[in-house]
């Protein structure tokens, strides 16, 4: 008995009662507690404001706690209720946050990616550069143009050259605006727009981007020797790009389904033989009055990937301004002060006298000269002959051999 009584040990036991004579007795030394025979009261099993935090320990990091896992709602009487999430929205969790991991997503269901899209979205997957283009890639592989259908990047220097690698991810692209991107003839963007994943394009404005002929060159090389690249090609903007001339017209006749075409403030003259050129071979004459086409309205970002748009933009605002006083002290004091530089090192501000409005388009009654098989069969060989009576001979001419490829034309291809 001495024992139980030692105040170590029954801190560590705990309290030992003993009933002598109907009476309850602490063996530690506390006052006898008499039996009540009255109604039992009730016993709280917790205090009033005990409060329970629910969490689940995560194994790679014992010192953090996730509560993703936890649903907090109020109920009627305003008390906080704590639910468990669905098995779909912990799996779609752990999916966004491992989406860089991801193979492929072909065969899920549109309506499962639109919010697996927007989980990674949250998650600021499409903001970190280590996992941005990997993510954007496996989207737009899968569902193309639901991810984005138009892009535009008008005026937007610094987030078509920041986010290059992620531009070149969306896939299905129906309509893209480069005007006043200072691309220049090198730019790798310039370069993809020949890529395969964007040969759905109908709608291209690259206005006032320091092009020229060189660079229509480059563009059209796969469309005129491997029947690939911009073949659907619908509108075409070429505007404020002052050293395109005649010669760059020949490349752009390759696109024969153009509708709409712009090449106002560029080194073509209103009565040279390109626009006749232009005419003959695809079909457009000029149009009277500004055309809808290229008024820039009809190409805004529409997708899925809308507001991750305007999330880059947001973060190249925030970093123009960082250096926003830097390169206003440069000005002042005379450095950089005039500086209109396009990516390739020439400048952009060389005006067109008496600049003249050249656009392009498609009569309304007027489609595309289409023939059956039969009758190209049956009038070419009548023409055929024809020129052979003309001629005097009793057989028709050979075939005209196409014409050969330039030395320019061969180092374009063998970019690619």
């Amino acid at each position: 008995m001495s024992l139980l009584t030692n105040a170590s040990t029954a801190h560590e036991v705990g309290p030992i009662y003993v009933r002598e004579q109907g009476q309850l007795h602490l063996l530690n030394g506390a006052p006898s507690l008499k039996v009540t025979t009255g109604k039992p009261k009730s016993v709280r099993l917790f205090q009033k404001g005990f409060t329970v935090n629910l969490c689940i320990e995560d194994g790679d990091k014992p010192s953090t706690y996730r509560t993703d896992h936890i649903v907090f709602t109020y109920t009627k009487e305003g008390n906080l209720r704590y639910s468990p999430k669905t098995l779909f929205d912990v799996v779609l969790a752990f999916i966004a946050d491992n989406i860089q991991h991801v193979d492929s997503l072909i065969g899920f269901p549109e309506q499962i990616a639109e919010k697996l899209f927007t989980a990674v979205e949250a998650r600021k997957k499409f903001i970190d550069p280590s996992t941005s283009s990997m993510a954007l890639f496996t989207f737009g592989k899968a569902y193309g143009s639901l991810v984005l259908q138009s892009l535009c990047l008008r005026e937007r220097v610094t987030l078509a050259s920041e986010r290059l690698k992620e531009i070149q991810s969306f896939r299905g692209l129906k309509c893209l605006d480069l005007s006043s991107c200072k691309l220049g003839d090198d730019h790798e963007l310039l370069r993809h727009l020949t890529s395969e994943s964007l040969m759905s394009l109908t709608t291209l404005y690259l206005g006032d981007n320091g092009l020229s002929d060189c660079g229509l060159q480059k563009m059209t090389a796969p469309v005129r020797v491997l029947r690939r690249g911009l073949g659907n090609l619908e509108v075409l903007d070429l505007s404020g790009n002052p050293r395109i001339s005649s010669r760059g017209m020949l490349y752009v006749c390759c696109f024969s389904k153009l509708r709409a075409l712009n090449i106002s403030r560029t080194g073509v003259m209103p009565n040279c033989s390109s626009i006749q050129m232009i005419q003959s071979k695809l079909s457009l004459f000029p149009a009277g009055e500004p055309l809808e086409e290229f008024q820039h309205s009809c190409c805004k970002t529409d997708g899925w990937a809308e507001q991750v748009v305007y999330q880059w933009e947001r973060l190249c605002e925030r970093q123009h301004e960082k250096v926003g006083c830097r390169t206003v002290a440069q000005r002042f004091y005379g450095v950089n002060k005039f500086i209109n530089l396009d990516a390739d090192g020439f400048s952009n501000t060389e005006q067109i006298k008496d600049a003249v409005r050249l656009q392009f388009h498609r009569k309304p009654n007027q489609d595309l000269p289409v023939q059956s098989p039969m009758n190209s069969t049956i009038g070419s060989s009548k023409r055929s002959t024809d020129r052979a009576k003309e001629i005097g001979c009793s057989s028709p001419p050979a075939k005209c051999k196409r014409a050969e490829l330039s030395l320019d034309d061969w180092d374009v291809l063998n970019c690619y």
